[in-house]
């Protein structure tokens, strides 16, 4: 199919009802309804560019509709970012995940406003910046993955399971303690995941408050009740103090050695060499970072929306063998990675667009896991969804590390949780917080009956 011009992704047809054409109250001819549906397709893109799109799920996910609907290679200019391709289809999306070697993670990884790109830069040649798994590509990639790969894996999981187990005890009769009402984002969900990452890490409980402090002000930094400062360029003062944690940590675990993830990373060697102290504190970041926020998201999108559909909560309790579909259905639902960027290393078409080397592109996976091309029903809720191809861990040689990990803990919650809990209600607002890229509830009220 012959490509367009980067700047025209394929025209939209006109539709009447366009969720993001605000109409006058009256049948438009066909001239105007294709100019209101040509300058909603502008607006539902531009939207990706602001984190407040991802407080409101219903704006979200009408818009990324529209996207897949009538231009699903979008060009995206907005204000204060460097543009990029808006990707919103499944096969599209997975498309650029299995080339791996056309489409880069490197340079630009993640969706930020162009003064933080710009700091993040001039921190990267300092050695200061973040430079992880999802920043990195090729063989260095393959090598810097195999450090961590084994304690990811089935038999490393079943070692953890225990703990994990324990976790989720505490945290279900912390929830019992609570009364039966509390905000589960903020009081459980939040800590749980913290906690088994802090295992795995091997650091110690007391230092638990500062870890989740600085994980909330590195992913939180677009929402201003998270944020330590509304300028979008402070996130680097939370790198400096998180490369300052994990120097110290990286230091000791030359000297002493620990049975710990850790001490893995610290010893490893490359070529014959140590990391440089920027990849091994990445790693730790990466894994300390990545792997608590996004299950916390989750596991509490998870509990709203069994809240939310009593039905599924219901099946779920009465049949506890879908445990392992319900896990993937909630993650899928909520989706806590909104977005990473890939670059092309090449001229190329995709879906008929015209893509050019050196282009960005945003692969929205919320919009890649309700593609109704891909899922049946994809706006219901189904805790025996099969087959569920979401694209949350991502695919590919870039598939998440930690997703073994995040789907035990999820289960294990639900297994320790479901045979003690009588009701289940939300008791207030959930509130989402603002984000590029990791995102997820920071409030969830409930009303419950757990028993002790």
């Amino acid at each position: 199919m012959a490509g367009t011009d980067r700047r025209a992704a394929a025209g939209p047809s006109p539709r009447a009802g366009c969720p993001f054409a605000r109409g006058a109250g009256h049948e438009p001819d066909a001239g105007h309804m294709v100019g209101e549906v040509t300058s909603a397709v502008e607006a539902a893109g531009l939207m990706l560019a602001e984190p407040m799109t991802y407080t409101d799920n219903e704006r979200l996910h009408e818009g990324l509709s529209l996207l897949r609907r009538e231009s699903p290679v979008h060009w995206v200019e907005p204000p204060d970012y460097r543009p990029f391709w808006a990707v919103t289809r499944h096969a599209d999306i997975m498309g650029i995940e299995r080339d791996h070697d056309r489409f880069h993670n490197s340079p630009r990884t993640v969706l930020g406003p162009r003064a933080l790109d710009e700091r993040i830069e001039q921190m990267m040649a300092e050695g200061r910046a973040v430079r992880s798994l999802v920043h990195i590509d090729g063989r260095e990639h393959r090598l810097l993955r195999a450090i961590g790969a084994d304690w990811f894996r089935p038999s490393a999981m079943r070692r953890m399971e225990s703990r994990v187990r324990e976790l989720t005890k505490r945290s279900v009769d912390q929830m019992a303690a609570l009364g039966g009402e509390c905000d589960f984002a903020a009081q459980i969900s939040m800590d749980f995941p913290l906690y088994v990452i802090l295992s795995l890490l091997g650091l110690p409980e007391n230092d638990f408050g500062l870890m989740r402090a600085l994980t909330q002000e590195l992913f939180g930094n677009a929402d201003p009740e998270k944020a330590r400062d509304t300028d979008p360029t402070a996130v680097a003062a939370v790198v400096d103090d998180l490369f300052v944690y994990f120097g110290k940590l990286a230091a000791d675990r030359r000297a002493t050695p620990t049975e710990d993830i850790a001490s893995t990373i610290a010893n490893a060697r490359v070529d014959g060499k140590h990391l440089s102290d920027q990849d091994t504190i990445s790693y730790y970041i990466i894994v300390a970072t990545a792997g608590h926020d996004t299950t916390s998201g989750a596991l509490a999108g998870g509990i709203q929306a069994l809240a939310e559909h009593p039905e599924q909560l219901r099946r779920l309790k009465a049949d506890p063998s879908l445990i392992p579909t319900a896990v993937d259905e909630i993650i899928r639902w909520t989706t806590p990675v909104t977005s990473f960027m890939r670059t092309a290393t090449e001229d190329c078409v995709l879906g008929g667009v015209r893509i050019r080397a050196g282009d960005a592109l945003l692969l929205s996976y919320p919009s890649g896991n309700r593609d109704e091309e891909v899922f049946a029903d994809p706006f219901t809720f189904d805790v025996g969804r099969t087959p569920n191809k979401h694209l949350a861990f991502g695919f590919g040689v870039h598939y998440c590390l930690g997703a073994a990990l995040a789907k035990m803990e999820i289960a294990a919650f639900l297994q320790e949780l479901l045979p003690r809990l009588d009701t289940l209600a939300l008791a207030g607002e959930p509130a989402l917080a603002a984000t590029n890229f990791v995102g997820g509830l920071k409030r969830l009220p409930i009303r419950y009956s757990v028993t002790s």
